[in-house]
C-alpha cells in the first residue's frame, strides 16, 4: 500500500490556501497542513484600500466566500479538506531529515512537520525605510488585514484630517482615492518624477497625476522622507522632507514590499540578489520537494532577454502558483511559463493599466524600440458615454512584437489591456494584431478598436509611412532652446481658444482644412511638428508636408490628450 504524501505548507493568504485546496481535489489521500503566523487566512488582501475608502462595507467580507462564509481553519478542515494551524510560525526547514520545525505564536509549543512535499507561500512584508518616527501613533502600512480595520477606525472616527502617503505606487494611489473618499486632505510624497514610476513611463504617470490632481492629491514628486516628528503625546504631527515639512495625522508608508525568504535562504535554497526564491517552470525550487508560489519568488518574464526575472507580487498570480505547485505534486505537471507584469488600478474616475516592459526597461534590454501614443475616445465620439483614454505601445523593431503596452483614461482601460496581455502571451506581431476580430458595437468600442488604431499608427511607423516625435523628446528639445523646430497647430481657431501647448511663440496656426493651399507658407529649413487634439490630423498633416516635398516633418504623438505635462488656457481676449 502507498503511503499518501505528506505535504506541508507555509502561507495562508493566496498561494498557500490555493495550493491546498487544489491538492485535495486531486489527491483525496495526501496529508495536508498549512501553517500561517497569522490569526487571518485566505482574506482579500487587494480589497481593504475599498473598506477604507467606504465602496467594501463590512471588513469581514474580505474574509468570506462569495456566499458569505467565512474562510477560517474549520471552513478548510470541513469544507476543503485540510488542516490549517493558525499563529504558528516556521522557525526552521532540514532537508535532510525533510522536516519543519515550527513555534505556536500563542502558547510557544514547538513542533517538528514531516513532510514529503513543502510549499513556501510566505508572501512578502513591506519595506521599513530607515527613518525615524515610524513607530509614532498615526503611522500605518497596509499590507495586513488588520492594517484596514486600524485605519478605518481612526477615519470613521474623525481622528485625522490630513493624511501624507510615502509612496506613489498602487497602493499609494489607491490609498490617496480612499482617504479622499472620506473627506481628508492627501499628500503623496514620491522619490520619482511621476506615481507608479516603475510601471509606468513618465509620460503615462504624469497622465495619471493630471487626473489626481484635480481630485484634490498634493503631489510631491522627486521627493524623499527624511523623518517623521511626534507631539509631546507620541502622535505624529508632521513629515520632513527632503524639500519641506508636511502636518499630518495619519501617515501611509507605502514604498513596497519585499519577499519573505529568510526561511528558505536559510535552508541553502537559491534566491536572486533582491531576496526573491527562485523557482522553475513547475515552481520547484533548487530543492525539487520544495515548491515556492506567491509574493516570495521571482518569476520567469515572458518578455526579459537572457531568463531575467521579475519580482510581481499579484494574487492573480500568486493562486495561478498554487494551481501549478498542486497540479506538479499530484502528478499532472502544467508548465507555468511566466508573467508580464499585467497590473491594473482604479485612479478616482480613471484606470491605469500596464503590462509588459515600460520604454526604458525594454531600452536596457537591448530592445531596437518604437513607441507610439495613442489618445482617443473607448467608444464612437457619437456615443454619450464614450470616456477618454490615452494608450501607450512599446514595440521590438526587430520583431515587431509588442513587449509594452500601458493605458491611462477614464475609458475601458481594462478590456484593451487584457487583449494586449493575451496577445503578447502568444508572442502576437503588431501585423496579427491589425487583424484582430474584436467586438465592435457603439456601446463596446468604435469600429476601430483603440488598440488596433495605436497598432495600425505602429505599423505605419516602421513600414516608414509616417514620422513622430514624441512629447517627453519635443518638450526636452523646446526646455534646451532648439531653434530648429516650429511646432505647427492645425486645429480650428476655435478649438485654439479652449487649450494649446505651452511654446505658443513657435506655434504657427493653420488649419488641416488650408494647409494644402499654404504649404509653401512653411518654412523650409525647420524640423515641422504637426500636431492637433488627438494627433490624427497632425499625422494627415505630416503625409501632407511629406508629400509636398519637405523633407523634415514629424507630428506630435499623442496630440494635445496625450500631452503629460502643463497646457495653457488662453485668457479670453488672447488672439487666436
Amino acid at each position: 500500500m502507498v503511503e499518501p504524501k505528506k505535504v506541508v505548507i507555509i502561507g495562508g493568504v493566496a498561494c498557500g490556501p490555493k495550493t491546498a485546496a487544489r491538492l485535495r481535489r486531486l489527491d483525496p489521500d495526501a496529508e495536508i497542513t498549512l501553517i500561517d503566523k497569522g490569526n487571518v487566512l485566505s482574506y482579500g488582501a487587494c480589497g481593504m484600500p475599498y473598506y477604507v475608502s467606504g465602496d467594501v462595507e463590512r471588513v469581514d467580507a474580505l474574509l468570506e466566500t462569495p456566499v458569505g462564509v467565512k474562510r477560517d481553519a474549520g471552513f478548510f478542515r470541513k469544507v476543503k479538506g485540510f488542516d490549517a494551524l493558525t499563529e504558528t510560525e516556521a522557525t526552521r526547514i532540514d532537508r535532510a531529515k525533510k522536516t519543519v520545525e515550527t513555534v505556536s505564536l500563542a502558547t510557544g509549543e514547538k513542533k517538528t512537520l514531516p513532510y514529503d512535499k513543502l510549499v513556501l507561500a510566505a508572501g512578502a512584508s513591506p519595506f521599513v525605510p530607515p527613518i525615524s518616527g515610524l513607530d509614532l501613533e498615526g503611522v500605518y502600512h497596509m499590507h495586513h488585514f488588520e492594517d484596514a480595520s486600524k485605519v478605518k477606525e481612526v477615519v470613521d472616527q474623525k481622528k485625522a484630517k490630513k493624511a501624507v502617503i510615502i509612496g506613489a505606487g498602487l497602493i499609494g494611489v489607491e490609498m490617496a482615492e480612499a482617504f479622499r473618499a472620506q473627506g481628508m486632505e492627501v499628500t503623496i510624497i514620491e522619490m520619482l518624477p511621476s506615481v507608479m514610476g516603475l510601471l509606468l513611463d513618465e509620460e503615462m504617470g504624469r497622465l495619471a497625476m493630471k487626473h489626481m490632481a484635480q481630485k484634490g492629491v498634493e503631489l510631491r514628486m522627486n521627493q524623499t522622507v527624511e523623518a517623521l516628528e511626534g507631539d509631546d503625546k507620541g502622535s505624529l504631527k508632521l513629515v520632513k522632507t527632503s524639500q519641506g515639512e508636511i502636518e499630518a495625522d495619519v501617515a501611509l508608508v507605502a514604498i513596497g514590499v519585499r519577499p519573505n525568504s529568510e526561511i528558505a535562504a536559510k535552508a541553502g535554497l537559491a534566491v536572486d540578489p533582491k531576496g526573491g526564491i527562485l523557482i522553475n517552470n513547475f515552481c520547484q525550487t533548487s530543492d525539487p520537494d520544495i515548491y515556492a508560489g506567491g509574493d516570495c519568488v521571482v518569476n520567469i518574464s515572458l518578455t526579459g532577454l537572457s531568463g531575467q526575472g521579475v519580482f510581481a507580487p499579484q494574487g492573480s498570480t500568486s493562486n495561478k502558483h498554487g494551481r501549478t505547485i498542486a497540479n506538479h505534486i499530484a502528478g499532472r505537471p502544467e508548465s507555468f511559463d511566466g508573467v508580464l507584469g499585467t497590473v491594473i488600478c482604479k485612479a478616482f474616475d480613471i484606470t491605469i493599466g500596464r503590462t509588459g516592459l515600460t520604454e526604458k526597461q525594454a531600452d536596457a534590454l537591448g530592445y531596437d524600440v518604437e513607441t507610439v501614443l495613442c489618445p482617443g475616445p473607448d467608444m464612437p465620439h457619437y456615443y454619450p458615454t464614450a470616456k477618454p483614454m490615452c494608450i501607450k505601445l512599446v514595440i521590438d523593431r526587430r520583431t515587431r512584437k509588442v513587449v509594452g503596452f500601458q493605458a491611462v483614461g477614464a475609458g475601458d482601460v481594462a478590456k484593451r489591456l487584457d487583449v494586449a496581455a493575451t496577445a503578447m502571451s502568444f508572442g502576437a506581431t503588431i501585423d496579427a494584431m491589425a487583424h484582430l476580430d474584436l467586438g465592435y458595437a457603439p456601446p463596446y468600442s468604435p469600429p476601430l478598436d483603440p488598440i488596433v488604431t495605436a497598432v495600425h499608427i505602429a505599423q505605419n511607423k516602421l513600414d516608414g509611412i509616417t514620422r513622430a516625435i514624441s512629447p517627453v523628446e519635443l518638450k526636452r528639445r523646446m526646455d534646451e532652446g532648439d531653434q530648429d523646430m516650429v511646432l505647427l497647430d492645425v486645429r480650428s481657431p476655435k478649438e485654439r481658444e479652449q487649450v494649446r501647448l505651452p511654446f505658443e511663440d513657435r506655434t504657427l496656426h493653420i488649419p488641416l482644412g488650408a494647409l494644402r493651399e499654404k504649404t509653401g507658407e512653411l518654412p523650409k529649413d525647420k524640423w515641422i511638428i504637426p500636431f492637433c487634439k488627438l494627433s490624427l490630423r497632425g499625422y494627415e498633416a505630416e503625409r501632407i508636408l511629406s508629400g509636398a516635398g519637405l523633407m523634415n516633418v514629424s507630428f506630435l504623438d499623442g496630440g494635445i490628450l496625450g500631452w503629460p505635462y502643463d497646457l495653457v488656457v488662453p485668457k479670453p481676449d488672447s488672439s487666436s
